[in-house]
């Protein structure tokens, strides 16, 4: 390697060194000042103690509003796979138009968050659907869809269509075939899809905000505990957790998303 280059790689590595501090750096005060034994945010710390871990485990508001937003994550991550599979099917067999309708199915991410839910707000009020978690869930299945797509549209890319042509050949209906050759196939990249619209719905906040009605979500109960100067340690311990949480969440399902595309098919059991 030339003086030049090697320079030029020491400069990439540095930049990539500082982008990484500057993004995570302040993610990473929040855990530490979870631990601090004083209602305020300031250094030097106070002392170290996790009693603010207990409090936050003995909210009884903030149990019911973590169940509402794992109920709406499950939902929403369920219905927003499910039409994204399909979704990822009708784009990778070819039809025409195919084009517009990617873009249709990305549109909201390009949509900003505040503008989506005050428009489903107004939806759901001229249509006189009550605010609740089911429209928070129809809400975040908008929301979480382009994520699902696009995760499964990756798996669909180098789906060998010949497999499922022989499966038809040897006698199988469209659904057995699904079940015996695609599905096998493609299952990393729906676990993928699971996990990863699952955050998604977990962590928003605008379009509950604007949907929930009386039912609060996490994100949505953490905003209003915000207005209290001494509930601030128990949000700054439940953010620690919820960080630690989608940390885990998102490297499982990049894992799987890797190992699903990396993998060949080897053989199919038809």
């Amino acid at each position: 390697m030339t003086r030049a280059r090697y320079g030029k790689v020491r400069g990439a590595a540095a930049y990539a060194i500082l982008y990484l501090l500057f993004l995570y750096a302040p993610v990473l005060l929040l855990p530490l000042f979870s631990f601090n034994d004083s209602v305020f945010v300031a250094f030097p710390l106070s002392g170290l103690t996790g009693r603010w871990y207990s409090a936050m485990a003995a909210d009884e508001e903030m149990r019911i509003a973590l169940f509402n937003s794992l109920k709406v994550g499950i939902a929403a991550s369920v219905a927003s796979t499910l039409l994204g599979l399909t979704i990822a099917q009708v784009l990778t067999r070819g039809i025409p138009g195919r084009r517009l309708f990617a873009g249709f199915s990305n549109l909201p991410l390009f949509i900003p968050d505040i503008v989506l839910g005050i428009s489903l707000l107004i939806l759901m009020t001229r249509l006189a659907i009550p605010l609740s978690l089911a429209t928070v869930i129809l809400g975040h299945l908008a929301l979480c869809l382009p994520f699902a797509a696009g995760v499964l549209l990756s798996r669909f890319e180098g789906f060998d269509l010949s497999l499922e042509d022989a499966s038809r050949d040897l006698g199988e209906n469209a659904w057995m075939t699904f079940f015996r050759v695609t599905l096998p196939l493609v299952l990393p990249g729906i676990a993928a899809s699971l996990i990863l619209s699952f955050v998604v719905s977990f962590d928003d906040f605008l379009i509950a905000f604007f949907l929930c009605g009386t039912d609060t979500t996490l994100p949505v109960y953490i905003w209003g505990e915000l207005r209290f100067p001494y509930k601030l340690p128990n949000v700054l311990a439940l953010g620690s957790t919820i960080l630690l949480a989608s940390t885990i969440l998102i490297v499982c399902a990049e894992w799987l998303r890797r190992r699903g595309t990396q993998s060949q098919p080897a053989a199919v059991a038809i």
